[in-house]
């Protein structure tokens, strides 16, 4: 935070997630240290020295006032020896994240705290990792409980979560009609592998699914192998406080709470495998799929069918499924697709959004998915959604760290046919007229709403209407205010105006 007038912007707006203000007038306060474990076991942020609150004023812009610190030298050499001392277990610090600034005469001493790496979490005070963590949120730092830190402790190991043998766990708790449907779907994708030839164990060895402890002989599936094909009986018994959840908020009829639901029910054995292959059609189903041909043989996969597997494959290899009362929810509506995994990203946000860099919690898991054909190469799945919903131009993909409830949640807004109709109503259409429109008129608003470029012929082609109806049906949705055309009608486009 070098620049003094970004200084005093920052403080009209006040403490929050990421910047915490403290008066310092002579020595390095004690609470500084809560606060620098907060912020790198969290999201990152800033600590401004010299900064007086008066927590009587109500207005933020003016409850705090600049006073500086007596001797910043000192303070900020006192801060240094405290911090490659005992006194934290982690020093996560470059020379250059602590300055001294001069606002308006005062010296301000800046501490940036970066976003610890998952590897070092948690970053702890006093050695004692289960009473000295801390976290941050919107009302300041707060003591992890013991199930926070041992989720942060999971994390740190490289080989993620899902490797560990559960003990008296083995091929009886798998349920084989899944497993072998997964065979199926290899055998497919990986026409000629070596394993293909294997016996059902040692196919699950060589995914990760089941493993032999060397030291022991004991032998069994591991985390990954119960979760992804186990018996639903069984995923229960041994990971009862994780639960799987789909909810479709979409095509609601009068008081209806939902309009389908996957849940614990008894009618499928509750395993990742069988969820994402029941789910995953429910959330494409209404996706728009343009006409395209390659050769002869008409392709129906869009870049936004791709991403919505991209993100519901990401939502599972990323849950950690350890921790106290966690669900993996997916829900739908009419303008968006919602997807919460427990557990935190393990890394800051930002670099998400670049892509290039990832790091699952499970990743036995994803290349059990990975496959099949599921799950982009490494770091480049999250850029995978953000371009395909851009080129839809269906808004930006929202990615939040839900630090209150340790879950991530992505929402991805959807603009179909039907949002367009239902925008439309109130602009003025009547649902009475909607519903008067022919099916041939239907299709072909769909069809221009999926393609702005299409042709009459190619509407004629795809809907067996001639060229005459086609036109007919066109000039209806133009007198409706649905639809227009923009340039001539050879190199022209249509637009939808709902």
């Amino acid at each position: 935070m070098k620049n003094r007038e970004r200084i005093k912007e920052v403080l009209k707006k006040g403490e929050h997630v990421m910047l915490e203000c403290k008066r310092a007038k002579s020595e390095v306060p004690k609470s500084v240290w809560e606060t620098y474990s907060a912020f790198a076991n969290t999201m990152g942020g800033f600590i401004l020295l010299g900064i007086e609150e008066d927590r009587q004023e109500k207005d933020i812009a003016k409850r705090f006032k600049i006073i500086g610190v007596d001797d910043a030298t000192k303070i900020v050499a006192d801060f240094w020896n405290t911090i490659n001392s005992d006194k934290v277990n982690a020093n996560v610090l470059k020379n250059d994240d602590v300055e001294i600034i001069d606002v308006d005469g005062a010296d301000i001493v800046s501490i940036h705290i970066p976003q610890a790496d998952w590897r070092v979490k948690p970053v702890y005070l006093n050695g004692n990792v289960y009473k000295g963590t801390y976290r941050r949120n919107h009302e300041g730092d707060f003591h992890c409980t013991e199930l926070q830190v041992r989720a942060m402790i999971r994390d740190s190991f490289d080989d993620g979560n899902d490797g560990m043998l559960l003990d008296h766990y083995g091929m009886e708790d798998v349920d084989i009609d899944t497993f072998h449907r997964y065979r199926t779907l290899f055998q497919y994708r990986n026409e000629g592998h070596v394993w293909n030839e294997a016996d059902d164990i040692s196919f699950l060895k060589n995914l990760g699914g089941y493993t032999v402890n060397r030291a022991t002989g004991d032998e069994g599936l591991t985390m990954a192998g119960l979760l992804m094909f186990g018996k639903g009986m069984s995923v229960q018994e041994r990971f009862a406080n994780f639960r799987m959840d789909y909810i479709d908020f979409s095509n609601l009829i009068g008081d209806e709470r939902y309009s389908d639901r996957l849940t614990y029910d008894g009618r499928w054995e509750n395993n990742l495998f069988q969820f994402f292959s029941i789910v995953l059609p429910k959330l494409t189903r209404d996706l728009p799929r343009p006409f395209r041909m390659e050769g002869v043989q008409r392709v129906d996969d869009t870049p936004q069918h791709k991403a919505v597997r991209e993100a519901l494959t990401n939502a599972i290899i990323h849950s950690d499924m350890l921790m106290d009362a966690s669900v993996l929810r997916v829900e739908k509506y009419e303008d968006k697709l919602c997807f919460r995994n427990p557990g935190l990203l393990k890394l800051p946000i930002e670099m998400i959004y670049e892509g290039g860099n990832s790091k699952a919690r499970n990743p036995r898991i994803q290349n059990m998915l990975r496959m099949i054909g599921y799950g982009e190469n490494i770091g480049s799945g999250f850029p995978t959604i953000i371009s395909a919903w851009k080129d839809a131009r269906w808004g930006k993909p929202i990615l939040k760290n839900k630090i209150e409830v340790d879950e991530v949640e992505l929402i991805l807004p959807i603009t179909t046919n039907k949002t367009r109709v239902s925008k439309g109503v109130s602009k003025g259409v009547s649902k009475e007229t909607i519903g008067e429109l022919s099916s041939a008129a239907k299709t072909i608003f769909e069809l221009i709403n999926n393609n702005p470029n299409v042709s009459r012929n190619d509407m004629a082609k795809q809907t067996g209407v001639s060229l005459k109806n086609i036109q007919k049906n066109i000039n209806k949705l133009k007198q409706l205010g649905l639809i227009r055309r923009v340039g001539s009608p050879k190199h022209g486009h249509w637009e939808v105006l709902v």
